[in-house]
């Protein structure tokens, strides 16, 4: 990533630039020094969200974190649908000017987008780490005995949004926007692993072993056993990939960035399966 004329580096060591493509503008971050690693922040979280892990990954990693369109310092968009996302992972990577292909860890939807674009560019990154996301669930995550919980917590969602407005952990989707792309990201999942088998590049999974909670009660047993089933089909597909389950809920990006730095740094050229 070159800075634009007149923008140096801050105190810090970190640079930003704004990425302009599709109608809108992505935010990105680089600082730290060893080898490359770009972060995706998943649906409602923002790079300024994720400064605790990029902060340590960066003691010996280049990292490079940005918004999706709608989070954070991005600008808004008319269009948010999974497509729209991945547009804006595929401009910030196009846009980068790194010695050697990078590190792309992902977290949740995050995830999936890394899977979707190594899928696509098998030149462009030297390997995956998938946080919480870009599951092979066996059958739909999203019930319609769910559909009346899932719009309430979309609401949730939306609603919490608000007291970050026109900060930099900011969200501008609505409540049907979330809704609507969790929906479709459950689509994706039931066909990601033939997504899975066009990649070559090593894979790691960081996995939380309780994704909804750990209630004994409501859709959580369910959702919880299918997130562990989901794995389980990629592993059978994939033998070598790298998993790591840590005793958590959805929110372990957040909750354990320390443990999770810990098992991307060891997880570089020479050390991922399959390397």
């Amino acid at each position: 990533m070159t800075l634009p004329q007149g923008q140096p580096l801050s105190m810090t060591g970190m640079a930003t630039k704004m990425i302009h493509h599709d109608g809108v503008t992505i935010p990105a971050t680089r600082g730290g020094r060893g080898r490359p690693l770009v972060l995706c922040p998943g649906l409602n979280s923002t790079q300024a969200d994720l400064h605790e892990l990029a902060a340590l990954l960066r003691r010996d990693h280049d990292v490079v974190t940005f918004d999706l369109r709608g989070h954070g310092l991005a600008s808004a968009s008319d269009r948010y649908s999974f497509d729209a996302f991945l547009s804006d992972l595929v401009a910030v990577l196009a846009d980068l000017d790194l010695p050697t292909a990078p590190l792309l860890v992902g977290y949740s939807l995050g995830a999936d987008l890394a899977v979707h674009y190594a899928s696509e560019h098998p030149d462009a990154v030297a390997g995956l780490v998938l946080i919480d996301g870009a599951n092979p669930l066996p059958e739909p995550f999203i019930t319609e005995t769910d559909l009346v919980e899932f719009r309430a917590l979309a609401d949730d969602l939306a609603q919490a949004a608000e007291q970050n407005k026109g900060t930099a952990h900011q969200v501008l989707l609505t409540a049907q926007h979330i809704h609507a792309l969790n929906l479709e990201v459950d689509v994706a999942r039931s066909a990601i692993l033939d997504r899975y088998r066009k990649i070559d590049h090593p894979i790691s999974l960081i996995m939380s072993t309780s994704l909804a909670g750990d209630s004994t009660e409501g859709r959580a047993p369910r959702h919880n056993r299918l997130w562990r089933t989901g794995v389980e089909r990629l592993v059978r597909e994939r033998p070598h990939t790298s998993t790591t389950w840590l005793d958590a809920d959805h929110r372990l990006v957040f909750t354990h960035a320390p443990a999770i730095a810990e098992i991307i740094r060891s997880a570089g050229p020479g050390r991922l399966p399959g390397c």
